[in-house]
This record gives C-alpha cells, structure tokens and sequence, in this order.
C-alpha cells in the first residue's frame, strides 16, 4: 500500500532528522545508562504492555487506542481507518529506514545479546539499526490520525503514541534517544500527511466509522489493567 507522500517529501522529512550521538560520546553513556533502568521492568505489567505494543499492524493497532477513545474496536468494521494506517505506516517506515540506512545504531538487544525483549527477535532484527524507532514513528503518526479523527481527546491519544515509544524502550528494542526521535519524526510525518486532499477526504469516513463503532456501546475489557501499566513509575 502507496503513503500519502511523495519520495521527494520522505526525503525532506528524513533530511531534517539528526544524527545518533557519537560513539563513546557522553550523550551515547547516558542514554545506554538510562536503557540499563528500564531492566527493572522486564516482566512487570508494563512488560506485558510493551509486549502488546509491539503489534503494531494496521489490522490490529487501533486496539491500543481503544480506553483512550472509549471504544472497543473490535465491535465494529473500519476498513477505511485500516487503509488510512496503512498509509501511514508506510509514510513513517520510509522516512525512518532512510535515516537507519545513513545512520545505522545498533539495537541495545544488539550490544547485550543476553538482554531478553518482548517480542520475538530472529538475528536478521536484533542486528538491525535502532535510529531512530521505526515502531516509535508510526505510534505517534497513528496518534495524530485519531487526534485529528477525534479532536477532543487529542491529547490522550498522543499520549498514548508517547507510550507506545516509550513500550520500544522497556523493550529494549530501542535506546531512550532512539525512541524520542522516533515520535518526533511520526509528528513530522503525520503533519505532511495531514495537508493532502487524499488524507483530509479519508478522515471524513474515519469519523464515520469510529462513531459507528462508539454506537455499539462496546469497550475494551483491558482498560483496568492498562491504566495500571501506565500508573508504574519508570526510569
């Protein structure tokens, strides 16, 4: 599935993000020391939300949206929602592998190969570059979808895209600075994305499709044990 933008906007996009701190840099120490924090987490409940974090397929990511919004998603068919996250994702993912290809990071989970993540890794992506979050790009770009969908409740969407990055961090998956350049570049993404006719004539029908599901009266059977992932204290 064909984003919203053109390559020559990818590239634009992707210009603008900077480079991973400089190996051995103290920047590099602090952000590897701040990652070792988020150990104390494996296997708490906010492990297990990453975990769920991780699935991110356009099929089944508005799901994590789900209390924030007041809706359970499944309730009800948003074939146009899922087309719109589709474009997205593939807006987010080109920018972020142009940045990967010129400046590869290893992935903590890459440095210590020890360190457990919570998601199924082969060697092809636990060798794979970390900056910045691809994962992270692409929550926060879903985020601005539905904060433009549903405007009053933006900002608890968008907090929701910020612990979806962060999710990539307990994950070990990504360094702290991997994750925060990951969201800025979903924002930068989505922003582009958000001025073309072809997503603003989408979002009229994604509208549609989320009151339609709000209709059912349905809502998500996790909404207790997620905001008590999101009450733990983190690094």
């Amino acid at each position: 599935m064909p984003g919203y933008l053109t390559p020559a906007a990818l590239s634009r996009i992707a210009a603008l993000v900077p480079p991973p701190a400089a190996e051995g840099s103290p920047e590099q120490a602090a952000d590897r020391a701040l990652s070792d924090r988020y150990r104390a987490l494996e296997g708490a409940d906010r492990w297990l939300l990453a975990t769920a974090h991780a699935e991110l397929s356009p099929g089944l990511a508005l799901q994590h949206f789900d209390c924030t919004l007041g809706i359970r998603s499944a309730g009800g068919p948003t074939p146009r929602l899922v087309v719109i996250f589709e474009r997205v994702m593939a807006d987010a993912d080109a920018v972020t592998e142009r940045v990967k290809a010129r400046d590869p990071r290893p992935r903590p989970v890459a440095v210590d190969p020890s360190r457990p993540a919570c998601q199924r890794l082969s060697a092809a992506s636990r060798a794979s570059p970390s900056y910045p979050s691809g994962s992270a790009a692409v929550g926060a770009a879903y985020a601005g979808v539905l904060a433009a969908a549903q405007p009053d409740r933006a900002e608890a969407v968008r907090e929701i895209g910020h612990q979806i990055a962060l999710s990539r961090v307990v994950c070990a998956m990504h360094y702290p600075a991997d994750a925060a350049e990951g969201e800025a570049v979903g924002r930068a993404t989505f922003d582009a994305i958000a001025a073309t006719p072809a997503f603003q004539a989408d979002l009229l029908v994604a509208r549609t499709e989320i009151a339609a599901v709000r209709a059912t009266g349905l809502t998500h059977p996790g909404c207790a044990a997620e905001r008590a992932a999101l009450a733990l204290p983190t690094p």
